[in-house]
C-alpha cells in the first residue's frame, strides 16, 4: 500500500511541476453528431486537446448509450458516426486517446465496487433518475446506477480535469464523493478529478430556433448527403415577411446560424442584403447550405471515408483502447489490492 501510495504521489507532483494534465471527456453516441455538438462541444475540445501539456483521454460512451438504445446496429453505427466525427475534424490519435467504453472492460468490474460504496440517497438525488422518477417502470438499474459508471469512467484513468456543461456539474461532485470516500477508508487509491465548467458555453439553435438537439428533432447533420442536408437546412422556420421587404437579421433563425459559421465581412454581407429587401429567407437558406457545403467539404469527405472503411477507423479506435486498458489495469489493481481481491 504504501508503494502505491508513493506512485500517486510521484504521479500528482510530476504532473503539477510540468504543469501537466490529463483530460477526460466522454463522448455521448446516442445519436450522429449534429452541427449543435460540432461547435459546442467538438470543435472547443479539439482545441483543448491541442496543447502539448495535456493528455487527452476521450472515449465514446456507448455503455452510457445503453440504458435507451437496445438495437446494436444502430448502436454500432452511432459510434461509428462519432468517431469518424471527431477524427475527420482532426482529433490526434497519436498525442491522444480515443477508444469506445466497453472495449475496456475494467470499467465494469470498478463500477460494480464502487456500487457497493455508493449509498441510495445518492443515486436517488442524482438528476439522470429524478428526470424520469416519476415513472418508475420506465426507469432501468443502469439508469439509476449511471453516476457510479460515470465514476469509474474518470477516476479508473487518473484523469485531473474533465471538462463538462453546467448540467454536468452533479455528475463530478458525486464521482469526488464517491474517490474521496474510498480514499478515507482505504488510504490515497484514487486522484480526485477537478470540473472544467465552461460557464459561456454555446447555445446552438436548432431549425425551430430553440436549443439544437436529437430530442427535439431540429437538428442539422452536415453530413447528410447534399440533397438531405438542403432539405433541413431549408426546414428552418422564418416569419411571413414578404419578400421584398426589408427583414431583422437578429430575430432570424437562418441568420443565427449563419454567424456562427461564415466569415465576418461574409455576415456583414448578408446582414445588407436582410436590411436592403428583396432578399428572401429561401435565398438566405441557400447560402447558408452552400456555406455548409464549402465550409466542412473537407471534413464531410473524411467523414464518408471513415464511415466506408470500418477496418480502418476501427483501427484507429483499437490503437486506443490499447493505451487505455494499460492505464486501467494499473488503476484497478490498486483498487483491488486495497480490498483484497
Amino acid at each position: 500500500m504504501e508503494q502505491e501510495q508513493n506512485i500517486i504521489d510521484r504521479m500528482v507532483y510530476l504532473r503539477k511541476t510540468l504543469d501537466m494534465a490529463r483530460i477526460l471527456t466522454g463522448i455521448q453516441s446516442s445519436g450522429r453528431p449534429h452541427l449543435g455538438n460540432l461547435l459546442g462541444a467538438i470543435l472547443p475540445a479539439i482545441e483543448l486537446s491541442k496543447d502539448e501539456k495535456n493528455e487527452s483521454l476521450f472515449f465514446i460512451a456507448d455503455l452510457h448509450s445503453l440504458t435507451t438504445i437496445k438495437d446494436p446496429a444502430v448502436r454500432t453505427e452511432n459510434v461509428n458516426a462519432t468517431a469518424a466525427t471527431w477524427l475527420a475534424f482532426g482529433f490526434d490519435t497519436e498525442q491522444n486517446l480515443l477508444y469506445r467504453q466497453s472495449r475496456v472492460t475494467e470499467v465494469c468490474e470498478l463500477t460494480w465496487f464502487l456500487n457497493c460504496f455508493t449509498p441510495y440517497p445518492m443515486l436517488a438525488n442524482a438528476h439522470s433518475f429524478k428526470e424520469k422518477s416519476d415513472k418508475l417502470s420506465d426507469v432501468n438499474a443502469g439508469l439509476f446506477t449511471y453516476p457510479v459508471l460515470m465514476a469509474s469512467d474518470i477516476i479508473l484513468y487518473d484523469a485531473d480535469i474533465v471538462p463538462v456543461g453546467k448540467d454536468q456539474r452533479q455528475h463530478i461532485e458525486i464521482t469526488r464523493d464517491i474517490a474521496l470516500t474510498f480514499n478515507h477508508r482505504y488510504g490515497d487509491t484514487f486522484i480526485i478529478p477537478e470540473a472544467k465548467i465552461d460557464e459561456q458555453v454555446m447555445t446552438i439553435p436548432g431549425t425551430d430556433g430553440q436549443k439544437m438537439s436529437k430530442s427535439y428533432g431540429n437538428t442539422i447533420d452536415i453530413f447528410l448527403p447534399d440533397k438531405a442536408l438542403r432539405k433541413q437546412v431549408m426546414s428552418i422556420v422564418t416569419d411571413s415577411t414578404p419578400l421584398e421587404e426589408p427583414k431583422n437579421p437578429d430575430t432570424c433563425n437562418v441568420f443565427a446560424l449563419y454567424r456562427l459559421l461564415a466569415s465576418k465581412s461574409q455576415v456583414q454581407e448578408m446582414r445588407k442584403k436582410y436590411e436592403q429587401g428583396n432578399y428572401g429567407y429561401g435565398h438566405a437558406k441557400q447560402e447558408l447550405f452552400e456555406l455548409i457545403l464549402s465550409k466542412y467539404e473537407k471534413q464531410r469527405e473524411l467523414f464518408n471515408h471513415y464511415m466506408e472503411h470500418a477496418d480502418e477507423l476501427n483501427q484507429k479506435l483499437e490503437n486506443g483502447e490499447e493505451k487505455a486498458r494499460a492505464i486501467a489495469q494499473q488503476v484497478l489493481a490498486r483498487v483491488k489490492a486495497k480490498l483484497g481481491f
